[in-house]
């Protein structure tokens, strides 16, 4: 997957906010079996802090929402670019803050809440809520087991559906799991990268036709592409 051209955006349907994509260090976990979306990382600590500082440049504080993510966890970003999305919600009065984390780290979220200031919604990419697809299959590296495990954490699941080896009742276990525990969720329709995991055509057919109500839920986004969001 290339390097990323469009880093700023605006998401103006549900949950308006403004979205800046940063560059962070690796991928701590980084072996997830789907992911090949690893270019955008880096080391050079001095220069990503740059770009991310062009990037956060961008943003106005319209809406009062700042949702900022990487290809990792908010943990990862440079500790300056940290420091500069801080000073960014008290120059531009922003309000609420979307991040984005891994499993591992989640008892450093209230770390990261009192350390910004605001209210954070941490999303996290659970994929599916059936262990053995997430942990044997997409290798998460994620090993709850309930998803009231994960709500005691995060705010907001990231599911994938349409992957080969999914089937109907998995995906709508998941949907019920994300309605039932969580006031906010994303679903990611899988597309094919350079990875194994590849897309199952009839699945997606049949979610959209299933599905096609989330469209009109204000709680659920849902992305056919990965760079539904404006950013990627």
């Amino acid at each position: 997957m290339g390097v990323p051209e469009q880093r700023y955006s605006r998401i103006s349907e549900k949950n308006k906010r403004e979205i800046c994509l940063l560059r962070g260090f690796p991928c701590k976990w980084g072996k997830c079996s789907f992911c090949d979306y690893i270019e955008d990382n880096g080391t050079d600590e001095a220069a990503m802090t740059e770009m991310n500082r062009q990037v956060l440049k961008q943003v106005t504080g319209e809406y009062g929402v700042l949702e900022v993510i990487n290809s990792g966890s908010c943990f990862e970003l440079p500790d300056e670019t940290l420091e500069d999305i801080s000073g960014l919600l008290r120059e531009k009065q922003i309000k609420k803050l979307y991040f984005e984390s891994h499993w591992m780290y989640r008892r450093r979220l209230k770390e990261m809440r009192e350390r910004m200031g605001v209210p954070i919604v941490f999303k996290i990419g659970v994929e599916t809520f059936d262990n053995y697809f997430r942990q044997k299959v997409l290798n998460k590296n994620a090993d709850f087991k309930e998803p009231l495990e994960v709500a005691r954490y995060f705010d907001s699941p990231c599911l994938m559906v349409g992957i080969q080896g999914q089937t109907k009742e998995m995906i709508a276990y998941d949907i019920d799991c994300l309605k039932k525990y969580f006031k906010l969720g994303t679903i990611n329709v899988y597309n094919n990268n350079t990875t194994a995991i590849k897309r199952d055509e009839e699945l997606v057919r049949w979610f959209m036709k299933e599905y096609a109500w989330l469209q009109e839920d204000p709680t659920v986004e849902v992305l056919y592409e990965i760079t539904d969001f404006g950013v990627g």
